[in-house]
């Protein structure tokens, strides 16, 4: 119970050391590394002679996983290999010297019979493969290089038409080894089971074939891989592992020869060896595509982006030269004309004071015009709920406002979206003859989604205007989309998407 005692207790002092959060979010905070003190006690369970040596080993990865969680990730994969390695060992010598032998030994999940030993070896040996280019542990990248200019120097260009049909042999010889009175103990299995499974296989891998032929030949390089692996496996192991046939081999005869294992093993394996670069390759070239689109597309929503910010500059530039900046010159010089006439003419004087008070009224009222334009005061004092609530406030039309955000969105994001809507509203108001509007904003799987609608005659097309035009391109910045269906009679439909994340919601301190 010790053993267990204190791998647990460091297991509750190394997450109550992370930043506060769910359970969750600290376990995945520490990692793969928290799988160093299961696999000590894996050790430890086999490790029956020598205490101390146990004691040291299960402290030490116990203490590495608390104080060296980045150490304790590049571990992992090591000592899953390792383990597999002593599985592997630990059937030998079930093999060699019988069951009552080793029987008494804890291998991990196995205690006692060793049937499972071989299954068990070989998920820990796949996932360490896996750890330890997933975790990037010392070596993985020399030798991911020198399986890249393997790679390069052996990928084809493709699948190939007809290679789809290796799929049907392969569903065969996997049917005839998975036998399920030999492969899981069920002795009441009838011949007539064991073909309705087979014609229910076949159905489904002729319906892949005709569906998607890159997959098929994926399934079927994958299967050649796995069948051509157990038939060595076999050759090794057998008969402690379980099968009916491999292929032309009775397997569940006590007179079976192995040798033949062997020899089909290795064919299918180097013919799925063959399959796989071309499989790999419509794979990699179907994501370079879907990458090569995203790499243009980004370019053109930068573009978008630097055209769309330099005449928003020119506009702003254009309206204070034009407004503000004009009225306060007009300020000035009536100021000024005032101060010569106070001394002989106060009257006049006092008229041009008036005119500009009220010039400095009306540039005022310019300025936060223009500044409403470029952020909302309300967008970036209360969020971006109560600022379309404030569009559907001001708004001529009768506005329904459905919204459900549990948090804040973004600043950008939010004035994106808060801009499409006031577009939106602004069209119903002005063009489509609509009597009321609905606006209806929600946030789910991590899509932030708005929906204008009105009840006016439709008919609207977004290719005439430069508004909504414009509305999209600032929404594909942020990789947003903006749908419009206004079919004649109405209703129209403009609909907002933007990939967002919410953050906690604000408290007022009011």
């Amino acid at each position: 119970m010790l053993f267990i005692a204190f791998p647990v207790i460091c297991y509750v002092i190394a997450l109550r050391r992370e930043r506060p959060g769910s359970l969750r979010e600290r376990i995945r905070a520490r990692g793969w590394g928290l799988l160093l003190p299961v696999i000590g006690l894996a050790f430890a369970a086999m490790m029956t002679g020598n205490h101390v040596l146990l004691v040291a080993e299960l402290v030490a990865s116990c203490l590495i996983m608390l104080f060296a969680p980045g150490v304790a990730t590049k571990l992992v994969p090591f000592g899953l290999l390792l383990l597999a390695m002593i599985g592997a060992n630990l059937f030998h010598a079930y093999r060699r010297s019988g069951e009552g032998s080793v029987d008494s030994v804890a291998y991990v999940f196995v205690v006692g019979r060793m049937g499972l030993l071989v299954p068990e070896a070989v998920l820990f040996f796949a996932t360490g493969i896996w750890l330890f280019i997933h975790v990037r542990a010392p070596g993985s990248e020399r030798i991911g290089r020198a399986v890249a200019r393997w790679w390069q120097g052996t990928a084809a260009k493709g699948v190939r038409r007809g290679q789809e049909l290796l799929l049907l042999p392969v569903l065969v010889l996997a049917l005839l080894l998975l036998h399920p009175r030999h492969w899981l103990g069920i002795s009441w299995w009838t011949a007539a089971g064991s073909l309705t499974v087979a014609l229910l296989a076949a159905v489904g891998a002729l319906l892949l074939m005709f569906r998607s032929r890159v997959w098929a030949v994926t399934l079927a390089a994958a299967g050649l891989l796995v069948l051509g692996a157990y038939g060595v496996l076999l050759a090794m192991y057998w008969p402690g592992l379980p099968g009916w046939r491999y292929g032309p081999i009775q397997l569940y005869l006590a007179s079976t020869s192995l040798k033949g294992c062997v020899a089909e093993g290795i064919v299918l394996f180097a013919l799925g060896l063959w399959l796989a670069p071309g499989v790999m390759g419509e794979h990699l070239g179907t994501r370079t595509e879907v990458l090569e689109q995203r790499v243009r597309t980004l370019t053109r929503t930068r573009t978008d982006a630097v055209d769309t910010a330099a005449a928003e500059l020119r506009r702003i530039e254009r309206d204070l030269h034009d407004g503000a900046q004009a009225r306060l010159v007009a300020l000035g010089m009536s100021l000024q004309a005032a101060e010569r006439l106070f001394p002989t003419r106060p009257d006049v004087a006092m008229a041009l004071v008036s005119e500009a008070k009220e010039a400095s009224s009306q540039a005022l009222t310019e300025l936060r015009d223009l500044v409403r334009g470029i952020y909302p005061p309300v967008l970036a004092d209360r969020g971006l709920a109560d600022a379309i609530r404030s569009l559907a406030m001001d708004n001529p039309l009768h506005t329904i406002v459905d919204i459900e955000l549990p948090g804040e969105v973004e600043m950008p994001v939010g004035s994106a979206v808060y801009f499409a809507i006031a577009e939106a509203l602004t069209n119903a108001a002005r063009h489509a003859g609509a009597g009321s509007v609905h606006v209806d904003v929600s946030h789910r799987n991590g899509m932030l989604k708005a929906r204008v609608t009105d009840d006016g005659a439709g008919g609207a097309d977004p290719g005439q205007g430069t508004g909504l035009t414009g509305i999209e391109r600032r929404l594909a910045t942020f990789d947003g989309i903006l749908a419009v269906s206004s079919p004649p009679g109405g209703p129209t439909i403009v609909a907002i998407e933007v990939p967002c994340a919410l953050s906690s919601p604000k408290t007022s301190t009011c």
